[in-house]
């Protein structure tokens, strides 16, 4: 796997992005070329054709990326794959009929757009053909045997399993081994399964290693040029969050990341403040739509403020646009909003399901009590009882919390110790890997996911 903005991602993905990104630039440059032979270096050069090509090529992966082209969990079914594919050179070829109408100039002369569109749509199609058959290939998988036993290893052999998109083959594991489960046993078997096979990593996932794990046997095979890694890495790696469950200590010590120096902390903050700002710019035409709505469709004001827990356990104000009715906590106390809740207004559904909610939280950031990027902040109540619940709820508060965060975009609103178990998983992993580059991803997703009214609640 490769690590861009500290997440790793799969070298396939990355392959398939990169080749992408050069059909589409070849598509629209051999267009240019073929329409305009005789005048195409002064269009290239003069008049900012390579920079045209640049913004067309960053928009049709951005279209990709909303169709979720590069969603590998929904590349196996073809029929609906292609379908989406097709999608992308249908919706761009309506935003040039659109740019060809009112900003004529903009496009090169001699259909040379509609020349470039035709080359794209079967560079496309013709790529991801190609790029279905290699990746099934048996030189492009890696051979992986997981040393160890129980749920954890189970549950990593699924995943990898299950995980097309890595080109890993789990040639075996410790659970296949008949017998007792022994030192000598496992030994023997994964040495098997290397001499016949030709294994080119070994993941261990041995909860207790002590008289159990063969030493002797991983160091000849490091020797031989075999990685040998750690679980909690690739579970990490494969999942973008940090399991908390035999998660000890000293892990968190010594392991990399958790780094926050106060040049890095000085960047995040300016990061927040300016985009706060630019958000606030793009939706304050709105905001007086948005209060005559909220006066208009239920009593009360029509800000809402609730305590919240931030970096290293301060309570702050947290403001949002009120959403359910004034009395909404009167008989219950404070509670977690359910599915469907009919404590939520008509407009409040809106607001929640547009995020139009959160805008009073950019004072938030503003004031320093929240960065843009971070975990989400919970309400006193709530810490106070999942820090006895969950280990290590507290290392969220290492950091600022955000309006959007890690755990937000990789999973879905969450309502229960469970989620909030799950979330933290993600946050832990946010505040391990945490960088200027991250955030940004972030705040890339979070666009995708607002406009397309995905986890709300």
């Amino acid at each position: 796997m490769i690590r861009l903005f500290n997440v790793y991602y799969p070298v396939r993905m990355v392959v398939l992005l990169a080749v992408e990104t050069m059909v589409v630039f070849t598509s629209f440059l051999l267009g240019i070329l073929l329409a305009i032979p005789e005048e195409s270096y002064i269009s290239l050069n003069y008049q900012y054709g390579y920079v045209k090509i640049l913004i067309a090529t960053g928009i049709v992966l951005v279209c990709s990326h909303w169709f979720d082209l590069y969603d590998f969990t929904r590349l196996d079914a073809k029929g609906d794959m292609y379908f989406r594919l097709f999608l992308v050179p249908g919706l761009f070829a309506l935003g040039l009929a659109l740019v060809g109408w009112f900003f004529p100039r903009l496009l090169p002369g001699n259909n040379a757009a509609l020349i470039g569109l035709i080359f794209l749509t079967f560079g496309l199609f013709g790529w991801r053909t190609a790029y279905s058959w290699l990746v099934q290939q048996p030189f492009m998988q890696e051979k992986v045997y997981v040393l160890g036993t129980g749920e954890r290893a189970q549950r990593l052999v699924q995943g990898l399993r299950s995980r097309k998109e890595l080109g890993i083959d789990v040639i075996g594991w410790s659970g296949n081994v008949e017998g007792a489960i022994t030192r000598e046993t496992t030994a023997a078997h994964l040495m098997e399964l290397a001499a016949t096979q030709s294994v080119h990593r070994v993941i261990v996932a041995m909860p207790d290693r002590r008289g159990t794990i063969p030493v002797h046997e991983l160091l000849q095979l490091r020797l031989r040029g075999v990685r040998v890694e750690e679980a909690a890495s690739w579970l990490e790696k494969m999942s973008g969050r940090i399991e908390v469950e035999q998660l000890y200590p000293s892990w968190l010590i010594f392991a990399d990341g958790f780094r926050f120096s106060s040049s890095f902390n000085l960047m995040r903050r300016m990061l927040s403040t300016l985009v706060a700002l630019a958000l606030l710019l793009v939706v304050l035409p709105i905001l007086p739509l948005v209060i005559l709505a909220i006066k208009l469709d239920s009593k009360g004001p029509v800000l809402y403020r609730q305590k919240r827990v931030g970096r290293a356990g301060h309570v702050f104000s947290c403001y949002k646009f009120r959403t359910m009715r004034q009395d909404a906590e009167a008989d219950t106390g404070p509670t977690w909003a359910d599915d469907d809740d009919p404590r939520i207004t008509r407009i409040g559904k809106f607001l929640r399901t547009s995020r139009l909610d959160e805008i009073p939280q950019l004072w938030c950031v503003f004031k320093g009590d929240m960065a843009f990027v971070g975990p989400r902040p919970e309400r006193p109540e709530f810490v106070e009882w999942l820090s006895k619940e969950i280990p290590y709820y507290g290392v969220r508060h290492a950091v600022r919390p955000g309006i959007t965060g890690w755990a937000q975009v990789r999973y879905r609103y969450g309502n229960t110790a469970e989620d909030a178990k799950e979330k933290l998983q993600y946050d832990l992993f946010y505040i391990k890997n945490a960088s200027i580059g991250l955030d940004l991803l972030i705040m890339f997703q979070t666009i995708k996911i607002v406009l397309l009214g995905r986890g709300a609640q």
